[in-house]
């Protein structure tokens, strides 16, 4: 019987991860003290790879910087939103960027939500993920990158979501934090487990009693 029950116990547990939960969530902090006060511009990317891509969105949520945003942001592709508010993107093109001029203050933070069909529920038949990358450039113009040994693309973070829905983060900057938080189940997967507990109990409660 304590076998039964214990395998009955972690089939509740395998349904409630089978309903994936919410979006991933990246926290990203970036020390820019040592660049303070430069002019310079800030890079957003979130892009399919070359091959078939299952589809997937993300949003950039929280900006909070003591720096200054600066100009009118460029926007290409699947992308909408301004920061401080929420961008949000989806890789349905095969370059979707948000650029703008920043002066540089002490320090820099936003939240990366990843969400999508690749990530909740991957097809198995998809050959290339999607890659999100922030890079920081101490000019305007976006050729000389700051704050990174990644002196080719100038990422200083990136996050790819892999072939198997989960994700993989990069931090090419000693100046950069990137840390992931806890996904949020959903509701629906709550209520099962809760439910099936509460069935147990009542069961052996009942055994008991007899």
């Amino acid at each position: 019987m304590l076998g039964k029950t214990s395998l009955f116990i972690a089939s509740l547990f395998f349904a409630a991860s089978v309903a994936k939960a919410g979006p991933v969530i990246y926290d990203i902090t970036v020390n820019t003290s040592s660049i303070a006060g430069t002019t310079g511009s800030l890079d957003f990317q979130f892009n399919p790879g070359p091959l078939t891509t299952q589809a997937a969105s993300i949003q950039i949520l929280d900006f909070t910087s003591n720096g200054v945003l600066a100009g009118s942001p460029s926007l290409t592709g699947d992308v909408s939103g301004a920061l401080p508010a929420t961008l949000t993107y989806d890789n349905g093109t095969q370059y979707n960027d948000f650029f703008e001029d920043f002066t540089y203050g002490t320090t820099l933070s936003f939240e990366v939500s990843l969400y999508g069909p690749a990530l909740s529920s991957p097809d198995g038949t998809s050959t290339s993920g999607s890659i999100f990358a922030f890079s920081m450039f101490s000019d305007p113009a976006g050729t000389v990158p700051a704050l990174t040994t990644d002196t080719t693309d100038g990422f200083a973070a990136t996050v790819n979501v892999n072939l198997d829905g989960t994700t993989t983060s990069t931090d090419p900057s000693t100046e950069t934090s990137i840390v992931s938080s806890a996904t949020t189940p959903e509701p629906s997967s709550l209520l099962l487990l809760a439910t099936g507990l509460l069935g147990l109990a009542g069961g052996l409660r009942r055994r008991q009693t007899q």
